[in-house]
């Protein structure tokens, strides 16, 4: 049976064998006795939800190939499973009924290799039935799956599923635990080891804890006054607020919290202190507004839930009623006892942490989190399992979208007096984007004092006046609970705003990101904006008691009219002074605004460069053709043309036909894609180009093997030979040289970034294989060299190349780089996947080399127009060709 799986990403395509159920007495009868079951079906009582979800350890021997070098999906992988009840029978026994399901078992890995044709093809699929007795608690159940080798043979995996805990209704102490057997024998092609699995019933949930009086739960907190929290009125839906997929939060510890001793809320045996909290919300009630949460604790920073391993030592299952008297959830946390590294012996005891949420109601800089609370032990501060009070935020400052948060200024009036220079000049008729608008966000290229490029950076509008901003974020209506965008309608312009911006970017280029919060003023009709920034001392390790803020740095932002082509310019200094510790050089940005004009303009510099790049394949084979014809005419010219250059030119075509080949059939999967959807003809047009490029390809190649073919068919052209030699004994070390230097300015870099544990260098140091290419395109545009070289050994003055191929062929080197500077000069640097033509990562590119290579180019071209008419050795001194020409005078006598 095909078993399509309810989520965005997974759709397993295996298809399990027929189920034998004449195997359950022999595996399953001291389980859970067979009965006879009734014909028809019944949905009153069942044993799971429609999609019970759970997780699993093991399976890597039938996840990943068994004779494969290559660990498709790693133990570190997040591994979950689902029960798909499809029917359930009532039998001749009271309590004990037929249970029919599919049992699937997926990890996060699975999302990398989809598109893999020699991985799994999706979750692995069992299709499995059995009895479950209603009043036990266990269920039995027996059936099969199926897996492919990597040779394409086709395994049955008989299996047995047995749990334990499944009951007809839940408690926040109900587990189901249980194993995923083979019923093959150990060395069988369907055998595979013993699976643990774990889920959290869903079925008739019964809220015990927080049930209870409300000040047994939230007794102990820190107390919050009322006012400072927002109310949640009937009209605003609860579950809208905790059902985002990104509920993740920053943990906050008190100080003396740089060890797991009393501030771990799973004690030392954790091994570490959790860095960043998960809510997954299992069962959400609006109308008595509880909810069911799994609460996950990791030690990274980042908030990578899906793809992370489920760990029940730091996992806590949770309950939690809000409270209109106190404007919080309040929540009781219940912590998984995991005795064996096995999760079928899982099960709850201790129920002593507490957890509130709470959504604040005034802002103010370097507090801007739509959701805060606080996590304690409800335990004595003496007792074995107690910790000091954590606080936590939601994560990077998300908004939730409960209405009614105000923004507090505390920094405005220092920024009004710093920003003292000129203010510029107000045009009329020019319109800057409001400050509402979506038009204000924006991400930057940070560059140094010296106008390097040092790194990427973001911005976020935080709040415009008082109101904050949802920065396109689902925002629950206070009337509707539907999803709205931000704040819309226009500002009067003519009247300076308060505003609030979080900002990320590098210091400088060994540096991690450092956040900045930032509050000033934004002048509408000049499109000015002025702030000064704060931030953490200690932003990557903040303490709730650890509040002390850098407020020494100025920001200035200049954006251009709606209706121009300018782009957003802005600086970022630093007011301390230069023996402060905190004192950084002056940085300077520049970015892309979301105008709308300015969209069209990246399509419209896409569409360009397409055509650019169809022109210049294009000339190539026009170039490449005139010289074919050329030799053919004049075949004496044979010798006399450079091997080593033209295996050059074929290479420069082969290589990136190599590197793209793969544009002709498969759509690219980045944000390149989005533009090039935009552009309507962009897709279709580059396969064009990949065509021409082939062409071109195919020629470079047929003049490659006409001049090898008329070299081999002269055995008398030894001479000529000697001198190709040589050629290719003074160019290959030169190149190799080259490369090496390039891998050792690459390493070098590295190895600095490894030193200084830049996390985010990532996003704009260059790669070793993006520097080979680049210097791959250096070679390329030298292409003259060898011939050079080549006349200058045989001291000939034959016209060896048409003037159509190597002046034409330098024309084509030479207009990258003359785009480039245009580039440069009427657009900001884009992401890497949007160059159709000109490519960073394809030759050197920068003001420098845009002047540089030209030059040499023009030269190489130059001094081959020379030798053609005077001689190879025209530019060297009279000694030198005399010799040369001593040299052959015995040669050609001896030949006579």
């Amino acid at each position: 049976m095909l078993l399509v799986l309810s989520t965005t990403f997974y759709t397993p395509i295996l298809v399990s064998s027929k189920i034998d159920i004449h195997n359950y007495n022999k595996h399953c009868a001291s389980v859970v006795p067979e009965s006879t079951p009734n014909d028809v079906p019944e949905f009153t009582t069942i044993p799971f939800a429609a999609e019970q979800g759970g997780y699993f350890l093991g399976g890597e021997d039938i996840l990943n190939h068994p004779n494969s070098s290559r660990n498709y999906y790693p133990s570190s992988s997040r591994r979950e499973l689902f029960i798909h009840t499809h029917s359930v029978y009532s039998t001749d026994a009271d309590d004990v009924y037929k249970v029919e399901a599919s049992l699937i078992l997926k990890t996060s890995d699975m999302l990398f290799y989809m598109y893999d044709d020699t991985s799994p093809r999706g979750p692995l699929s069992f299709e499995v039935e059995g009895f479950w007795s209603e009043s036990t608690g266990k269920l039995c159940m027996v059936g099969s799956g199926s897996t492919s080798s990597e040779e394409g043979k086709h395994h049955v995996l008989p299996a047995l599923l047995k749990l334990d805990g499944v009951r007809n209704s839940s408690t926040i102490r109900s587990l189901a635990g249980g194993t995923l057997e083979s019923l093959s024998t150990a060395g069988d092609s369907g055998y595979f080891k013993p699976i643990s699995l774990l889920t959290i019933p869903q079925n008739h949930y019964e809220y015990t804890e927080v049930g209870k009086a409300r000040d047994h739960v939230c007794t102990g907190g820190v107390a919050v006054p009322k006012s400072l929290s927002l109310s949640l009125k009937l009209s605003t839906p609860i579950c809208y607020a905790f059902s985002r997929w990104d509920t993740a939060y920053k943990l906050e510890y008190s100080s003396g919290c740089n060890s797991t001793s009393g501030c771990n809320p799973f004690g030392e045996g954790a091994g570490y202190l959790p860095q960043i909290m998960f809510l997954k919300v299992i069962q959400c009630l609006e109308d008595t507004r509880r909810l069911r949460f799994q609460i996950e604790f990791s030690n990274s920073s980042y908030a990578d839930y899906y793809y992370r391993p489920f760990n029940p030592n730091t996992t806590l299952v949770a309950e939690g009623s809000w409270d209109m008297s106190k404007n919080q959830l309040c929540v009781v946390g219940c912590r998984i006892f995991n005795p064996a590294n096995s999760l079928k012996k899982s099960r709850i005891e201790d129920c002593s942490v507490r957890l509130s949420f709470r959504f604040p109601s005034v802002w103010s800089i370097g507090h801007t989190s739509g959701t805060v609370g606080h996590i304690w032990s409800h335990k004595r501060e003496n007792d074995p399992g107690y910790f000091k009070t954590i606080m936590f935020r939601s994560y990077e400052n998300a908004v939730v979208g409960i209405p009614g948060s105000k923004y507090e200024y505390t920094v405005v009036d220092k920024a009004r007096k710093s920003c003292t220079e000129k203010q510029p000049r107000k045009s009329k008729g020019k319109r800057h984007p409001d400050a509402n608008s979506n038009d204000m966000r924006f991400d930057m290229v940070v560059r140094n004092s010296k106008r390097r490029r040092i790194g990427w950076g973001r911005s976020e509008l935080i709040a415009v006046g008082d109101q904050i901003s949802r920065r396109n974020d689902f925002v629950i209506s206070s009337s509707s609970g539907a999803a709205y965008s931000p704040v819309k309608g226009e500002t009067n312009s003519s009247v300076p705003l308060n505003i609030s911006y979080s900002m990320s970017f590098p210091l400088n280029e060994y540096s991690s990101h450092v956040e900045v919060f930032s509050e000033g003023i934004y002048d509408a009709e000049t499109g000015k904006l002025c702030m000064v920034g704060c931030r953490y001392l200690d932003s990557n390790n903040r303490t709730s008691d650890n509040d002390s803020l850098d407020c020494k740095i100025l920001i200035n932002v200049q954006f251009p009219p709606v209706d121009s082509n300018d782009h957003i310019q802005g600086t970022i200094e630093s007011t301390g002074e230069k023996n402060d510790p905190l004192y950084f050089e002056p940085l300077s940005f520049s970015a892309v605004s979301y105008y709308r004009q300015h969209s069209r303009e990246s399509i419209w510099r896409m569409d360009l460069e397409i055509v650019m790049s169809l022109i210049s394949n294009t000339l190539v084979c026009v170039f490449v053709g005139c010289q074919i014809l050329y030799v053919k005419k004049h075949p004496a010219v044979f010798p006399c043309i450079s091997l080593i250059m033209l295996a050059v030119l074929a290479l420069g075509c082969m290589i990136p036909l190599m590197l793209n080949f793969e544009a002709l059939f498969v759509q690219k999967d980045s944000l390149a894609t989005a533009y090039r959807r935009s552009g309507g003809w962009v897709e279709a047009h580059e396969v064009i180009v990949r065509v021409i490029m082939m062409v071109a390809f195919l020629l470079q190649f047929r003049l490659l093997q006409l001049v090898w073919c008329a070299r081999s068919a002269d055995g008398k052209q030894k001479a000529f030979l000697a001198a190709e030699m040589r050629t290719l004994y003074l160019c290959l070390p030169l190149y190799i040289c080259g490369g090496l230097i390039a891998v050792y300015v690459n390493s070098r870099g590295n190895k600095v970034d490894e030193a200084t544990g830049y996390a985010y260098s990532s996003s704009y140091q260059r790669s070793l294989w993006a520097d080979l290419r680049s210097y791959g395109g250096l070679v390329l545009d030298g292409f003259l060299f060898p011939q050079i070289l080549l006349n200058i050994f045989q001291n000939s003055a034959e016209n060896a190349l048409s003037r159509f191929f190597y002046l034409g062929n330098t024309f084509v080197r030479l207009l990258p780089h003359a785009y480039d500077l245009y580039r440069a000069h009427f657009y900001v640097e884009d992401f890497d996947g949007s160059y159709m033509y000109a490519e960073p990562g394809g030759d050197y590119f920068s003001t420098a080399w845009d002047v540089i290579i030209p030059l040499v180019t023009l030269l190489f071209a130059a001094v081959i127009y020379l030798q053609q008419r005077l001689g190879g050795r025209c530019f060297m001194p009279k000694r030198l060709k005399e010799t040369e020409g001593y040299e052959k005078v015995p040669v050609a006598s001896d030949h006579a």
